[in-house]
């Protein structure tokens, strides 16, 4: 049986009025030297597109499901499968990611639930046999169970600490066993509410042996893909020690995790951060730790993570500026996290919501090539750091000098005269391209 009515979505340009075409994205069209498919790596995640009932805080969920019986059953979880994977072939997307409690249900004790999650594994190893497909990462949901509300690898408890440990061994195992490119931790409630009951010194050394401990455990059984810490502040626990890249950065540098793990970054947790996904990315980048990207986008109106579709062409062009820059994915891709409006509750809307955010980062790579083939922008970001290059500027640099030499400097060449940043004429030159 089909669920999803519509044949294979295809690429058919900027005049069609097709909305179940493609009109930007090409997988075969080649930018710099890459298949827009090459570049992209889209992936789709398993708890949107097949789990979310598009529920909210003030109503029941309204996502049509047909292919669902409503019940908490393997079986079910099984018969799921095959329509993850129509949709896959149908919207041409190669990858997905997972939780392990979306993919099969949590049973009435631990080995049962492992036994749930082996039957959905070799149900999605046979598809991904069949089709091609690949797994971009998985991950443990160690935040929904009412034992993981005050932490899982933070909880003050250590029999949760061990119940935690125990799942993460199987996720990983699981991702192991269908070739998983990666492997990632959210934190969901890796975090605190109050200091008044919290020891936050006991609370980053414990998660900083989980991370340890999901390491060495990955030597053991031959897990060689990189491990992603993804950011997010704020909700659900007040203070989340993940809370910015900056933070996740500056954990791994303390607790000497940096060979193993790189960041998936979201848009949305970006924008909970108070920052832009420009800087997040940026910040990553710089390190050498930018692994993968959730693409969706939040609403400043909203403080809360709303999940969207990525639509707008600025922020789907900062995203791909990034990661021209870096030289393109390896391990990792762009992860549609996001879910539809509670009003789209159809299947098909399925495909709409997907097309429109292949789209939008097909624009966004198209135009950042041609930002950087271009290369006004870079050009004027080089000339004004040009000071660095030569004289004083590259002795700075280059660590020869100190106070005393900079006083010396600064005593007999007089006042500086600092040039514009040109700010507005940047924004001028980027929308040239967009």
């Amino acid at each position: 049986m089909q669920y999803f009515n519509c044949d294979k979505i295809q690429f058919e340009g900027t005049s069609s009025k097709n909305p179940l075409a493609f009109k930007h994205y090409n997988p075969s069209e080649i930018i710099a030297g890459k298949t827009m498919k090459e570049h992209l790596r889209f992936a789709a995640p398993y708890w949107h597109v097949m789990r979310n009932e598009l529920a909210d805080p003030f109503g029941a969920g309204t996502a049509q499901m047909p292919w669902d019986d409503g019940s908490n059953s393997v079986e079910n979880a099984v018969a799921r499968v095959d329509v993850f994977f129509e949709f896959l072939e149908k919207i041409g997307i190669d990858f997905y990611c997972w939780h392990d409690r979306d993919i099969a249900p949590e049973l009435g004790d631990l080995a049962a639930s492992n036994a749930a999650l082996d039957a959905v594994v070799a149900k999605l190893k046979a598809k991904q046999q069949e089709t091609g497909v690949q797994l971009l990462w998985g991950t443990a949901c160690l935040f929904s169970h009412p034992r993981y509300s005050q932490g899982g690898a933070t909880s003050p408890d250590a029999k949760v600490f061990a119940y935690a440990a125990a799942q993460v061994k199987k996720a990983l195992e699981c991702t192991k066993e269908l070739d998983g490119l990666g492997y990632t931790f959210w934190g969901g409630r890796e975090g605190y509410a109050t200091l008044l009951n919290t020891n936050m010194k006991r609370e980053l050394d414990h998660l900083a042996a989980f991370l340890h401990m999901a390491v060495d455990h990955a030597d053991k059984i031959g897990f060689d893909g990189p491990f992603y810490i993804e950011p997010k502040p704020r909700e659900p626990s007040t203070h989340q020690y993940d809370s910015d890249a900056a933070a996740c950065l500056n954990f791994l540098r303390e607790y000497g995790l940096m060979d193993r793990f790189k960041l998936n970054i979201e848009t949305n947790h970006a924008t909970l951060a108070g920052h832009t996904m420009e800087h997040e990315l940026t910040v990553c980048h710089n390190a050498g730790m930018l692994g993968s990207i959730d693409a969706n986008r939040g609403d400043e109106l909203i403080g809360w993570d709303t999940d969207q579709f990525p639509t707008d062409i600025y922020l789907t062009t900062q995203v791909m500026l990034v990661v021209l820059e870096m030289g393109g994915f390896t391990t990792g891709g762009l992860n549609f996290d996001a879910k539809r409006r509670r009003e789209s509750h159809e299947p098909i809307d399925l495909m709409h919501a997907h097309i429109g955010g292949m789209d939008a980062f097909a624009r966004g790579l198209k135009i950042a090539h041609a930002i950087r083939e271009d290369g006004r922008l870079k050009d004027f970001v080089d000339a004004r750091y040009g000071s660095f290059d030569k004289d004083i500027g590259a002795k700075i640099e280059a660590g020869e000098v100190g106070f005393e030499e900079l006083e010396k400097y600064a005593l007999s060449n007089g006042e500086p005269t600092l040039a514009s940043g040109r700010q507005e004429m940047l924004e001028n030159l980027l929308n040239e391209f967009i």
